[in-house]
């Protein structure tokens, strides 16, 4: 049996993993973190993900809460998740990362610190949007520069980046494809008097609003025609799911890092 601990254990995020983790017959909850001023702390995490008692308690004490995790489920924020990698390296857990809006001096750390642990980190753990990454870079290969290509991305008014780590991850897919460089044509807001739309261009747009889960639509417009690849997400479960299968199949890998693509085998 492969024993997880969960960061951010009593957000909405973390009892929807928990949820998960009670729904796979491989793998357990052994320890759930949270923040030292959480209202939650020494409550029964099954509890507080509303399933009843699991006789696992929530603690702010990081080493308690990895002490007997063999992987780290951790959707949290850059700065919280870069702390839960440093442990990892140290204890030898492995890593599954869902943050997102990680700077560029903390994705090269990344780099550097998982060639000493396992790691699978991804803007999006649900296997319907990393689908959707495989044939936005197949769309991309056949359309190429005939076609304009704007990501429009949707998500509830609480979400602190913008763009969405996904909506990024879909446009360096489509730049990779197209061999473009996407710190030059990255498009991320039109306003007045802006000129004619560059052929090269990758469009992102972002909508902030109640409380949508996620939903990211691929716009390739030509002449006569456009084609739309979306995906929608109607609740965290598949996020959750996503990470838990991810935990399972990352223990057993040699260090390094990888994504969900790799976990799904259709990299």
């Amino acid at each position: 049996m492969i024993n997880a601990a969960v960061t951010g254990a009593a957000g909405r995020m973390g009892t929807a993993i928990i949820n998960a983790l009670a729904g796979n017959a491989g793998i357990q909850l052994s320890g759930a973190l949270e923040r030292e001023d959480s209202p939650s702390l020494g409550k029964d995490a099954g509890e507080a993900a509303g399933r009843g008692k699991i006789g696992v308690k929530i603690t702010s004490d990081r080493a308690k809460a990895f002490k007997k995790a063999d992987v780290i489920i951790d959707f949290s924020t850059p700065d919280a998740s870069m702390k839960v990698l440093e442990d990892a390296v140290e204890l030898g857990k492995a890593v599954v990362i869902g943050t997102t809006g990680f700077s560029m001096h903390q994705r090269e750390l990344i780099k550097e610190l998982t060639a000493k642990a396992r790691v699978v980190m991804a803007p999006n753990m649900s296997i319907g949007v990393n689908l959707l990454l495989k044939l936005v870079a197949q769309a991309s290969m056949v359309l190429g520069l005939d076609y304009d290509i704007e990501i429009i991305e949707a998500h509830h008014r609480h979400k602190k980046d913008s763009p969405s780590g996904t909506a990024i991850r879909i446009a360096e897919v489509i730049a990779t494809t197209l061999k473009r460089d996407l710190e030059k044509v990255a498009v991320y807001e039109r306003k007045g008097i802006v000129g004619e739309r560059r052929p090269e261009e990758i469009g992102m747009q972002s909508i902030r609003a109640g409380d949508i889960v996620g939903d990211h639509t691929v716009l390739f417009g030509g002449i006569g025609e456009r084609i739309e690849l979306t995906h929608r997400a109607s609740s965290r479960d598949t996020f959750a799911m996503g990470a838990v299968k991810a935990a399972v199949w990352v223990v057993d890998r040699p260090n390094g890092l990888y994504d969900m693509q790799d976990v799904l085998g259709i990299k």
